[in-house]
């Protein structure tokens, strides 16, 4: 309790103190009453336009990835990196579609994982079609070469997709915290829809053109 109003610096203030108490009490209140000088050294303002720069440099990112990614496979894979090019279309449309279920906020460490999700969903599409031009190249047919190519890249897509995937939920849990979590979460969605694009949507496509169409040659870079 304080006495009374301190005026001349002095005052006194009373409790159930011993005196160890009394005494540090003492130096809080000398400490806290010292005069500290404030010289600005730098101030700065930092508005909004900042932030959509940020976002805007993180789309073109986005954009300017994919057009060279998609250049890429439809240069080397001819008709089927076209294949490739539409699974990865639907694949961002897919992860956009879940983040508006979700209601998550994409944070610009998350467009960093969106670019990366594109990088290794055409990962995947290289490893099927490689097996498959090997199946080919021993003189099997589209159908057989189709067939046993998706069936020797599974186990290599998804044990490739595993160790990041594990990954992508640690940063995603309690463990990952502001923008560190915002990555795994983008990660961990762009893994799925990487997978599912990849095992089932170019497989759809690959197996109508040699079930379906029942093309003899395949397009395969």
């Amino acid at each position: 309790r304080i006495q009374g109003p301190i005026l001349g610096g002095r005052g006194q203030i009373s409790g159930d103190f011993d005196v160890q108490e009394a005494k540090d009490l003492a130096i809080v209140i000398r400490e806290g009453a010292l005069p500290v000088p404030l010289n600005i050294v730098e101030e700065r303002s930092v508005g909004p336009l900042l932030g959509q720069e940020a976002i805007d440099a993180g789309l073109k990112a986005i954009l300017l990835g994919l057009l060279l990614v998609c250049a890429y496979m439809i240069f080397y894979y001819h008709m089927s990196g076209v294949i490739a090019v539409f699974a990865l279309l639907i694949n961002l449309l897919l992860i956009g579609a879940l983040f508006s279920l979700m209601k998550f906020t994409i944070t610009l460490p998350g467009l960093a994982a969106i670019v990366l999700t594109m990088g290794m969903a055409v990962d995947s599409n290289v490893i099927i079609y490689e097996r498959i031009r090997e199946e080919l190249a021993r003189g099997k047919s589209v159908k057989l070469a189709v067939a046993a190519g998706f069936e020797r890249a599974t186990l290599t897509i998804i044990d490739s997709n595993l160790t990041t995937l594990i990954a992508a939920v640690i940063l995603a849990s309690k463990l990952g915290v502001g923008p560190i979590k915002g990555f795994g979460v983008t990660l961990f969605v762009g893994i799925v829809t990487t997978l599912f694009t990849a095992l089932i949507v170019t497989r759809a496509v690959m197996e109508w053109l040699a079930y379906g169409i029942e093309i003899k040659s395949l397009s395969i870079g």
